[in-house]
């Protein structure tokens, strides 16, 4: 299985989970927010903080769409709008990948266009994101592979014939360290849409590449289950206080969030070990618990074994369990006292 290099940090199924903070528009057009919000996932743990490069202008045209459907966290809201409120200021990306720097952060983005692309390489960026909705924009997957660094592309919302163009599309163009993550791009997403069986498959399909989770669901349930399921990536929206409002705040971590997400996704990959049968080293001890058998009452030489003077107890000084019934109804060689263990010597 694939291991990649991210930015000097290794990332694969033999390291610890790479955890992704996706700030996304939560810095609600406020720059120090933005700055607050990196500071605190450093604190919490996350590896990485992501943006995200457009403006309205790169993303569509004014007045084009309404989001009409009524379950939309954005419902009734104009396109060019919504956009226009989410988006991160490219002057302050410099601030903010800088912030994350000085935590020992990696800091990278997902452009949406090619321009995006050109800035975030005056900025090098250590390694590009292709989301779910741009991995089907073949002319920006080879503009973002032309730049030699890893990318990480999102497979939301795509049939498996466009997760394959889009990777060939990549290596074709010059991509060798491809990462994918499994996506389910609604917003929220829920655990019943997440379907996590399909990330041993894609490991299967994609020996080469790194495979991970981007994750809209509530909280980091779902995230560990990935990694056991084999996951080597998780991205995650953040956030300070969902309660502070933003376009993708309801679906966003807070800070103690994000650690625990931290913590429990590594302990769930230290869990996976090895296939691993037998008596663990650090179980040896433990072994002196198991059951065997003990003189439940004084037993005279040439008695017999009952069920009322041998017992299966613990701990395992004695006989295996495995002779209790062949025991029954055969003579003691000596007198046995009472709370002994069954040694052969006895028989």
């Amino acid at each position: 299985m694939a291991t990649h290099s991210i930015g000097g940090r290794l990332v694969g199924p033999d390291q610890p989970p790479f955890i992704i903070a996706e700030l996304s528009g939560n810095h609600n057009q406020d720059l120090s927010r933005g700055l607050a919000i990196v500071d605190a996932m450093a604190a919490a743990g996350a590896h990485a903080i992501k943006l995200q490069t457009y403006t309205a202008d790169t993303m569509t045209l004014p007045g084009v769409h309404r989001i009409e459907d009524p379950n939309s966290l954005w419902y009734g809201r104009e396109l060019h709008d919504l956009y226009q409120e989410a988006h991160t200021p490219w002057e302050w990306h410099k601030p903010l990948f800088e912030r994350a720097k000085a935590h020992g952060m990696l800091a990278f983005s997902s452009p949406f266009d090619e321009s995006a692309v050109d800035f975030l390489e005056t900025l090098d960026v250590p390694a590009y994101k292709i989301a779910s909705f741009e991995n089907t924009d073949w002319p920006l997957l080879r503009r973002v592979a032309a730049t030699g660094k890893p990318v990480i592309m999102s497979t939301g919302a795509s049939t498996l014939a466009e997760v394959a163009e889009g990777v060939a599309i990549l290596r074709e163009a010059g991509c060798h360290d491809l990462t994918l993550l499994k996506c389910t791009s609604t917003y929220p997403a829920t655990p019943q849409n997440t379907n996590l069986r399909t990330i041993p498959h894609l490991v299967q399909l994609y020996a080469d590449c790194v495979i991970g989770l981007s994750d809209h669901t509530m909280g980091v349930g779902v995230a560990v289950a990935a990694v056991a399921l084999g996951a080597s990536v998780i991205e995650k929206h953040v956030t300070l206080r969902r309660a502070d409002g933003g376009v993708d705040s309801a679906f966003s971590l807070e800070p103690a969030e994000v650690a625990s997400l931290v913590a429990e996704t590594e302990r769930a990959w230290q869990a996976l070990g090895q296939i691993q049968y037998g008596v663990q080293r650090a179980e040896e001890n433990s072994r002196l618990y198991k059951r065997s058998l003990y003189v439940a009452q004084d037993i005279a030489a040439g008695q017999l074994f009952t069920k009322e003077n041998l017992r299966v107890v613990r701990p395992g000084d004695g006989l295996p369990p495995r002779y209790f019934d062949q025991l029954l109804g055969k003579p003691a060689r000596q007198s046995l006292s009472a709370g002994k263990p069954l040694t052969w010597d006895a028989l």
